[in-house]
C-alpha cells in the first residue's frame, strides 16, 4: 500500500456518524441541537450584512453580531482599524463537507491563492496594536506562515495536541494542529498572567523547609506555570460536553479562551469571519469581550445563536476556573 491519508478526527466523531445515519442520541448526549420550534425562531434572526449609505456598518449594527454572510461582505463593511483581535479558522487544505459548502483539497500553490483571495482584505480592519491567530494543520501550516510573513509580524507558532484521532497503518498518527500568532506591529497587548496553567507537581522541591514555587492544597501539590507554545491540555468537544455541536471541525472553548485572554482586554472587539458554530463569539461573551463574525451556513449560525443564549446562564469554560487553566482530565 502507498501513503495512507486519514481525516482529522476526534472523540466527537461517533455522534457525527450517528447524525448522518439517523441513530438516536444517548440520553446523556449534550450536543447542541435545534428543535423545529427553535429553528423557526432563530431563522427569523438570521441576517446578511446591511451597510449604511457610505458602505460601512455602524458600530451599533455589528457589535456582538454574527452575520449569515460571506467574509468578503463583512470585511468590506467593517470600519478600518476597529478590530483588536482576529481569530481565523479557515478550511484547511483538506477535502471537507461543511454542509452548505464543500472545500476540496488542492495543491499548495492553489491553496495559497485561496488564502490570498481574502486574507489581505482583513488587514485594514486591524488596529495597530492588534493580534492575529491563524489556525491550521501540518499540511497547510507552511502556507499560513507565508501569509503571516507577508502581511504581519510573525511572533510564534503554537502547536496543540488533540488527545485522540484515527490512526494510520502506513503513517504517523496525526494528533496536533498549529496556530500561528502574529501582530500588526511590535506594539501589541499580551497578558501572560491571564493564561497561566495549574500543573500537578511531580518533584515537589523545598527551600528552607518550604515549598519552592508550588502550593500544597487539599487536591494535591500544584504550581502555576508560564504558558508555552505547546498545549497538551486541550480536549476536543465531544458528546457529553455542553459546548459540543455537530460541526465537523469545531474548536474547543478552552483553546479559544487562551487566545482571547492573552491578546485582548475586556471590552475589546474580537473578529472571526469563519465563525462556524460560534465558539469564538461564545467565549468572547463569557469573557467580557465584544465580537463580530460571519458564517455562510445558516444552520451553523443558528447553533451559534443558541449557544450564545445558553451563555447568558452558563459562563463556565471547561478546563478554566478562577482565572486559571487546568491540565486535561483534571475534573475542571
Amino acid at each position: 500500500m502507498g501513503l495512507q491519508l486519514f481525516s482529522e478526527t476526534g472523540p466527537g466523531d461517533k455522534k457525527k456518524e450517528d447524525m448522518m445515519t439517523g441513530k438516536e442520541r444517548a440520553p446523556r448526549n449534550r450536543t447542541v441541537t435545534i428543535s423545529e420550534e427553535e429553528k423557526a425562531f432563530y431563522e427569523s434572526k438570521l441576517c446578511p450584512v446591511k451597510k449604511d449609505r457610505e458602505g460601512k456598518l455602524l458600530e451599533s449594527d455589528f457589535l456582538d453580531r454574527i452575520f449569515n454572510d460571506t467574509l468578503e461582505n463583512l470585511a468590506a463593511s467593517l470600519p478600518e482599524k476597529s478590530v483588536d483581535l482576529l481569530i481565523l479558522d479557515p478550511p484547511y487544505n483538506l477535502s471537507k463537507d461543511f454542509g452548505k459548502m464543500k472545500f476540496g483539497g488542492r495543491s499548495d500553490e492553489a491553496y495559497e491563492a485561496y488564502l490570498e483571495s481574502w486574507f489581505p482584505k482583513l488587514i485594514p480592519l486591524l488596529k495597530d496594536t492588534a493580534s492575529v491567530y491563524l489556525c491550521g494543520d501540518w499540511k497547510c501550516s507552511n502556507s499560513l506562515y507565508k501569509m503571516c510573513e507577508k502581511y504581519l509580524k510573525t511572533q510564534n507558532r503554537i502547536t496543540w495536541q488533540r488527545e485522540k484521532g484515527r490512526g494510520a497503518a502506513h503513517n504517523w498518527k496525526n494528533c496536533t494542529e498549529d496556530i500561528w500568532f502574529a501582530t500588526v506591529t511590535d506594539d501589541y497587548y499580551f497578558d501572560v498572567e491571564a493564561v497561566k496553567q495549574k500543573r500537578r507537581v511531580i518533584a515537589p522541591y523545598k527551600e528552607n523547609g518550604k515549598p519552592k514555587d508550588w502550593e500544597d492544597t487539599d487536591e494535591g501539590k500544584f504550581r502555576l506555570t508560564f504558558p508555552s507554545n505547546f498545549w497538551d491540555d486541550i480536549s476536543v468537544p465531544f458528546w457529553s460536553m455542553p459546548e459540543n455541536t455537530d460541526h465537523p471541525t469545531q474548536k474547543p472553548e478552552k483553546l479559544i479562551a487562551k487566545l482571547i485572554l492573552a491578546s485582548s482586554r475586556p471590552g475589546d472587539l474580537v473578529l472571526d469571519p469563519f465563525m462556524g458554530s460560534g465558539t469564538t463569539a461564545v467565549v468572547a461573551k463569557k469573557l467580557g469581550r465584544h465580537f463580530v463574525g460571519s458564517e455562510i451556513n445558516p444552520e451553523y449560525c443558528m447553533w451559534a445563536m443558541k449557544r450564545l443564549d445558553m451563555a447568558e446562564k452558563d459562563k463556565t469554560i471547561q478546563g478554566y476556573e478562577d482565572g486559571v487553566f487546568y491540565e486535561r482530565n483534571s475534573g475542571k
